[in-house]
């Protein structure tokens, strides 16, 4: 299980429209969503929760330990690394279209020098249900209970997911 109700999760790109969408339902469905990074705009408010310039200033100020990453992906490389630079332990990277070059760099980095684990990029994210959803899974097809989920596919998920709820039986993270 990778995330739950004390899961304190900070998103990257926070003040973006895609960022916004997918923290107001994530906040709404109870996941601790405790500020965002959105460079030049720290100080701000955004959905009630601060903006900070730095994942550096983040960790200080309100100590996450799982990013939510939505930042284009000619950025997403610098900040998946500034999220395991900073301390993070879970990064969950939404992004799509992420240059392989990038994600080769990033991996080596990530594995020889940080504790961080990475989920993704171009997936949905992940939930328990009834506890935290961290990205963009439909928490509506969802059902609290003891299966877990995992798939390389995030359409596959949904489906997996969905048939499993149809039939009462309940996931713990997908």
């Amino acid at each position: 299980i990778l995330v739950n109700k004390d899961t304190r999760v900070i998103v990257q790109g926070f003040t973006g429209s895609q960022a916004t969408l997918h923290s107001e339902q994530a906040i709404d469905y109870g996941t601790n969503i405790v500020g965002g990074i959105t460079p030049g705009k720290g100080g701000q408010t955004h959905l009630g929760k601060p903006v900070f310039d730095t994942m550096d200033e983040a960790v200080k100020s309100v100590q996450p330990n799982a990013s939510l990453i939505f930042v284009p992906a000619p950025f997403c490389k610098d900040s998946i690394l500034e999220a395991a630079e900073s301390g993070i332990e879970l990064i969950v990277c939404i992004t799509e279209g992420i240059p392989a070059k990038d994600e080769a760099e990033m991996y080596d980095i990530l594995k020889k020098e940080t504790k961080a684990s990475l989920l993704g990029p171009n997936c949905p994210g992940l939930i328990s249900p009834g506890k935290a959803n961290v990205g963009i899974m439909p928490h509506e097809i969802t059902l609290p209970g003891n299966i877990g989920v995992v798939s390389r596919s995030g359409t596959l998920t949904y489906q997996a997911v969905h048939e499993l709820t149809n039939l009462n039986i309940g996931q713990s993270t997908c």
